[in-house]
């Protein structure tokens, strides 16, 4: 099984909304609908146009997982939609890893700065994770005011990519 990772757009917004929704919803009971979540119906202008990038994680040709950069300023972005199918999770297959190396790749590349992320308290073990690869928390009154909130998130942590 090789794991593809690459960016895509609103062709496949069918397939991201159901991967998405299908994990906040039943899996993890979190209040939250595609309402909620315009930007997975506009993922050319929300994420790419605006300078992000969303990509998705595939094994032969089935979307199994995403992650999503919204640069929101010159020098800091919002990682967004970072789900992976609970069938291929874990330390075996390195989805997760491989998405988040891509995306930092990226902000690097891009002259990011300082990556932000919010999420919420039951997701322990995407929290584990980011604090794996030195995302610090912090409170939500310490990030940048332009930093896009989602309403659900509770929970936020901060990288400097300088540092890493």
């Amino acid at each position: 099984m090789k794991t593809k990772i690459r960016p895509i757009e609103n062709e496949y917004a069918e397939a991201v909304i159901d991967l998405i929704l299908t994990i906040q919803q039943k899996e993890f009971n979190v209040p939250i609908t595609l309402e909620d979540q315009p930007d997975l119906l506009e993922i050319n202008n929300f994420y790419h146009q605006r300078g992000g990038c969303f990509w998705g994680a595939f094994i032969d040709g089935e979307l199994i997982g995403t992650i999503a950069l919204v640069k929101y300023d010159d020098k800091a972005g919002a990682i967004r939609k970072m789900f992976v199918k609970k069938e291929y999770r874990g330390k075996e297959l390195f989805i997760a890893q491989q998405l988040l190396d891509t995306l930092i790749a990226y902000s690097k590349e891009n002259g990011l700065q300082h990556l932000y992320l919010g999420t919420v308290s039951i997701l322990e073990a995407a929290l584990r994770f980011y604090e794996k690869n030195n995302f610090m928390r912090i409170e939500k009154k310490a990030l940048p005011e332009a930093f896009p909130l989602m309403c659900a998130d509770n929970v936020f942590c901060h990288l400097t990519l300088n540092q890493i």
